[in-house]
């Protein structure tokens, strides 16, 4: 499944985050509880982060693919507002061993980390890279 790349956000940082809004996967994924705000691993699903594309495997016939280097990507190690591009993404998820992938009903305007694990409607959870 191709993901439009204008359903997507790649936020950077010490564990990168990429949000997926009308994903074919959203009910395929568990849905996030993170009382404590640590999420969960994401059972059965791990990512490929890469410039060009992005690959989401889940289980059996599970998955997604998304053009990277045509989306938009916010954040980063000093946040100062540095533009970013996925291929420094790529090297966050790299070097967490992975990304927290969640999906939502429609891309946020701003990204507001409390707002998303406190929503009660999205899926997802952290996907380790692929070896």
């Amino acid at each position: 499944m191709l993901l439009d790349p204008e359903n997507t956000l790649f936020v950077r940082g010490v564990t990168p985050v990429l949000l997926l809004a009308e994903a074919q996967v959203h009910d395929a994924l568990p849905l996030l509880a993170a009382p404590d705000g640590v999420v969960p691993r994401c059972e059965g699903w791990s990512i490929a982060p890469r410039h060009t594309m992005c690959v989401v495997d889940g289980p059996g016939d599970q998955g997604l693919v998304v053009p990277s280097f045509a989306a938009p990507v916010v954040g980063g190690a000093d946040d100062g507002g540095a533009s970013s591009d996925t291929a420094d993404w790529c090297v966050d998820a790299e070097q967490a061993g992975g990304a927290i992938v969640l999906s939502v009903d429609q891309l946020p305007d701003v990204f507001d980390w409390s707002a998303l694990l406190s929503s009660g409607t999205v899926r997802g959870g952290f996907m380790p890279t692929l070896a």
